[in-house]
């Protein structure tokens, strides 16, 4: 048995007859990421330390005078994962884990060239997250992070500290089929095409000028 014979016997999916909403009677079997639970921790941190590789350009004169960093997308590597079921709270567990975030660092030399590279931030996670019952299917948690480093003060070498503003957002997520009803596909509108006329404004004036005022106030009298 199949997911198009858990709802229709004889008939191919679709609107009834007469509907007034077209595909509303309709179900669809869409691939989405479930998401069971999630939660977000925002926290300013103070000497973060930022040591940069593979700098632009290549070898620059230190001393190094820190401008500011901030993340590279929203995508972070989750890792040393554990999870621990609580015994008093039933579906909830203990998820605790390491966060690692790529971060773009911008600077100047002592010769006052501007460079940049990349560095990596470290975020221990320890929190409470509801998780599903045991499937064939495992879930995972992922994470999305934003920081952002205003300030920061130059140590040695390619090496920073700086205090920086963390938003970590961790997920319990699937990858599911679900079945849902719909009101059928989306109505696309045509694209409006962008265009900087050379004429624009003038082709907006009026054919002939206004009546003479001055006519009009001879008219008046």
């Amino acid at each position: 048995m199949s997911f198009f014979s858990n709802f229709q016997s004889d008939r191919c999916p679709g609107p009834i007859a007469g509907n007034a909403i077209s595909g509303l009677n309709e179900k669809v079997c869409i691939q989405a990421k479930k998401v069971f639970d999630a939660c977000i921790r925002q926290v300013q941190e103070t000497d973060v330390v930022l040591t940069v590789e593979n700098p632009t350009p290549a070898n620059p004169t230190y001393p190094l005078t820190f401008i500011s960093a901030k993340s590279v997308g929203s995508s972070a590597t989750v890792s040393g994962l554990t999870i621990d079921l609580l015994p008093d709270r039933p579906r909830c567990a203990r998820v605790q884990a390491t966060v690692t975030a790529p971060v773009e660092v911008l600077y100047t030399d002592a010769n006052g060239v501007a460079g940049s590279g990349i560095a990596t931030v470290t975020i221990p996670s320890d929190v409470v997250l509801y998780v599903p019952t045991p499937s064939i299917i495992p879930y995972t948690v992922e994470a999305v992070v934003s920081i952002v480093a205003p300030e920061g003060d130059y140590t040695s070498g390619l090496t920073f500290t700086a205090t920086a503003c963390l938003t970590v957002i961790l997920r319990v997520v699937m990858d599911v089929e679900l079945l849902i009803p719909t009101y059928g596909y989306c109505a696309i509108p045509p694209c409006q095409e962008y265009s900087q006329e050379a004429c624009a404004g003038f082709f907006e004036l009026p054919l002939y000028p206004d009546c003479n005022p001055c006519t009009e106030n001879r008219e008046a009298k």
